[in-house]
């Protein structure tokens, strides 16, 4: 029988991260396993995790009560949403010290969570810190149940997400993602039809048909933070269970067609990966660029894409028939949620949302340096 290579690959030890993630979600080995243990403990010490951690804290006379959310994408919050996604758990009192803080500090009274003292709730910061809450052990912690409810409320009542306003955009996945990752014994009535709708969104658009081409959406990128591609999506869905829906079939094409012959994908950009209008804004403000968070060089093969390509592939090999969508009741359209900032921003960052006609000159694209 052959070597499975890229197995090997990412079971190196080097990166402790990249290899307890393959032992347990590529060889399903459990959280009680010699290895599992060895590797999940070894993180803290060894490759990105050691400089994810400093990240954390303030060097020696930082303000502790400086931004979690900017300057992008150094702040705290962004290695925070890296670790949780490679393996650390609220045990490290670094990790903890800073998911309370967090908490304290950005949770609104409505359950939302926002990116500072004051202002409205923001749909990708809620999703993305509820879901890395999750990830690190806060599954009990009644502050995490108030911000899924408030994603719930905040799904329109056709399925997906709007963002800023602008009508439901593929853009907005990350509450997708969060429920993927909450057990599903723990799924309220209401987290079940926003994740079925919200899949229904997805699927009907085959996860990449929105407007006009948008070239980003069809590279890999790692870290995501709040940024949308067809391997996010893929991820999401299939870790929702769908699969074996036809509909994914051109993104998984799009993701086979990328398998580089040694049998590992490439990390083809580091965000913000950006075109079109919004890249021309930051041609004319480079001050107000985000400065990347990387982990690998990009146009190289990558462990983290490579890992999230095998995942979502092996999710679909073993996968059943579609979750049956549940029937859904009339109800009122819930009061849209604020993507705003309290104080004036440069134009978002991430792709325009369609329009029918010419665009308002409030905003060029999505999410940009200072409103999100």
């Amino acid at each position: 029988m052959s070597k499975d290579r890229v197995l090997e690959w990412l079971l190196e030890e080097e990166q402790p991260s990249v290899r307890y993630l393959a032992l347990t979600q590529l060889l399903g080995c459990g959280p009680d396993d010699p290895e599992v243990r060895h590797a999940r403990s070894s993180i803290p010490l060894q490759g990105w995790g050691v400089g994810l951690l400093r990240d954390l804290t303030p060097g020696a006379g930082g303000d502790v009560t400086a931004s979690l959310y900017l300057p992008k994408y150094h702040a705290r919050l962004w290695p925070l949403l890296v670790l949780a996604d490679l393996g650390m758990t609220r045990e490290d009192a670094r990790i903890r010290s800073l998911c309370e803080f967090a908490l304290q500090r950005l949770q609104r009274e409505n359950g939302g969570i926002g990116i500072g003292d004051g202002g409205s709730a923001h749909l990708c910061t809620t999703a993305n810190l509820t879901r890395a809450l999750i990830q690190v052990g806060y599954l009990d912690d009644p502050r995490v149940a108030r911000a899924l409810d408030w994603l719930v409320q905040s799904a329109d009542r056709k399925g997906g997400w709007s963002c800023y306003g602008s009508g439901r955009l593929l853009d907005s996945w990350e509450p997708l993602s969060t429920f993927a990752a909450y057990p599903r014994d723990r799924w309220t009535d209401g987290i079940a039809t926003a994740a079925a709708l919200g899949a229904e969104y997805f699927l009907g658009r085959e996860l990449h048909q929105q407007g006009e081409r948008y070239a980003p959406w069809y590279r890999t990128h790692y870290p995501v933070h709040y940024y949308y591609d067809l391997l996010q999506g893929l991820d999401a869905l299939t870790a929702l269970g769908y699969g074996r829906d036809p509909r994914l079939g051109f993104a998984l094409g799009w993701l086979r067609d990328r398998r580089l012959p040694t049998g590992r994908w490439n990390l083809d950009a580091v965000h913000p990966d950006v075109d079109g209008s919004i890249a021309a804004w930051f041609e004319k403000h480079p001050k107000r660029r985000p400065t990347p968070l990387v982990l690998e060089a990009p146009a190289r093969p990558s462990k983290i894409v490579t890992l999230t390509a095998r995942r979502v592939l092996a999710r679909v090999e073993a996968a059943g028939p579609p979750p049956t969508p549940p029937a859904v009741p009339p109800r009122e359209t819930p009061p849209a949620a604020s993507r705003g900032s309290s104080g004036a921003a440069p134009p978002p960052d991430r792709r325009p949302a369609p329009t029918r006609s010419p665009a308002p000159r409030r905003r060029s694209g999505r999410r940009g340096p200072g409103a999100r």
